[in-house]
């Protein structure tokens, strides 16, 4: 019986599910290739459950899906679900209507991308921060740690006080690659520096908990931290509202987050899902979409951090000089920065 009303719920959620993406995803926004039925690509994308307007991590992808809608011929769907129980639903949806490429954002889809994958081989697929071993699905990783590291620099260089926070969104290896890089960054200025790091809990909630990040910051800086490393989607937003009342500096992440709080937000790792996402659905676009893994790091634009208008007079030309000749030293070799989650899953590994 319970196998029975699952198969109803998913045969029903299917069609309503597909529904509400075509409902909700933009159809009053024109698309003169659609429109003209000239589109090479339909291309759908699953947001996680922070939303397309995260400001972070969903918001990058967003990004990178309307540029390739503006630039190349393909009709783009997007659908944010709301609760973890709507992603597979969703990307379901998508195979089910024979979209060209769906892209699943976050690690948390990945499990799910790979068995919907292995249903439709002839489509092609993309997860965001996790890895699906098949032909048809392109794994986009990042190398969080080294732009990390870049901003954990900065942030040394500009404390005061000797002591730095970092407030993760879940408490889990990913996230752990943040935290290690910006550690190690921080030492290679001062070694003596300590760094205090909370996570704003242990599952999906935390990445939309805006709150509890604010609280975890509001200790930190009472602790004495003058500068916070956020890397908490939405959850990051309360660091740096937390950053404005104490007068300190919090570090945004994945976009540029500068202009949010201008005067308070010290740079912001970028971690260039923006560009990767393009990058693939122009290779749909033009026959040549490759599976496998697509790694993102210092030496391709895949990571780095942010300088511009907001910021620019808060970081020392003396800085920006170090920090750019580290980060030519991580390109070539010399300076080698902790991926912390190869390293927990090497210790996890039967012996």
């Amino acid at each position: 019986m319970r196998r029975r009303i699952q198969k109803f719920r998913r045969l029903f959620l299917l069609p309503l599910c597909f529904v509400l993406l075509i409902a909700t995803s933009g159809c009053a926004t024109r698309d003169l290739a659609a429109e003209n039925g000239q589109y090479r690509a339909r291309v759908g994308i699953v947001f996680d459950i922070g939303g397309k307007d995260d400001r972070s991590f969903n918001s990058a992808a967003n990004l990178g899906m309307l540029r390739a809608r503006s630039e190349l011929p393909i009709l783009l769907r997007d659908v944010e679900p709301g609760d973890p129980t709507s992603i597979e639903p969703a990307i379901r949806a998508f195979a089910q209507y024979g979209y060209n490429l769906i892209t699943g954002v976050g690690f948390v889809q990945g499990p799910i991308i790979k068995q919907i994958a292995a249903d439709y081989p002839q489509l092609h697929f993309v997860v965001i921060d996790s890895v699906a071993e098949l032909p048809n699905v392109a794994s986009l990783l990042f190398r969080e740690h080294e732009g990390s590291f870049l901003v954990g620099m900065i942030a040394a260089s500009k404390s005061q006080t000797g002591i730095l926070g970092f407030v993760g969104g879940m408490d889990i290896p990913l996230i752990h690659k943040f935290a290690t890089g910006y550690e190690e960054g921080a030492r290679y200025v001062n070694p003596n520096i300590r760094v205090i790091r909370n996570y704003v809990g242990i599952t999906d909630a935390a990445w939309n908990n805006p709150g509890k990040g604010r609280e975890l910051a509001n200790s930190q800086y009472e602790q004495g931290a003058d500068v916070i490393f956020q890397a908490a989607g939405n959850s990051g937003l309360g660091v740096f509202d937390a950053a404005e009342a104490y007068r300190k500096y919090a570090i945004g992440v994945d976009s540029n987050q500068n202009w949010i709080k201008p005067g308070y937000i010290l740079t912001s790792m970028l971690k260039r899902i923006e560009n990767a996402v393009f990058s693939i659905v122009r290779d749909e676009v033009d026959g040549r979409f490759q599976g496998g893994v697509h790694i993102y790091g210092l030496e391709n634009d895949g990571v780095d951090y942010a300088l511009d208008e907001h910021n620019r007079a808060l970081i020392p030309p003396a800085v920006i000089e170090r920090v750019e000749q580290a980060k030519r030293d991580i390109i070539a070799g010399r300076i080698r920065v902790t991926d912390a989650m190869a390293e927990e899953e090497k210790k996890d590994l039967p012996r």
